[in-house]
């Protein structure tokens, strides 16, 4: 799921029993898990949207369209 990171955000999957953190710094957009951006979003550390191309610029969608409705 694609999400611009609004603010400094840490995390460590539960997959891993979360023993690895990664650190993302606000302003990166990335294509993230579900589970992360989930939590980063709840967390009101990111927005979530789509980059439908490489060259293409992020583009915010509302929780509806992010949850594909």
């Amino acid at each position: 799921m694609w999400v611009r990171f609004i603010a400094d955000f840490d995390f460590s999957p539960a997959a891993h029993g979360c023993r690895s953190t990664t650190a993302y710094k606000a302003g990166m957009v990335l294509n993230v898990t579900r589970e992360c951006a989930d939590k980063a979003i709840d967390a009101g550390k990111a927005v979530a949207g789509r980059k439908p191309r490489k060259d293409a610029p992020f583009e915010e969608v509302s929780d509806a369209q992010a949850d594909g409705r």
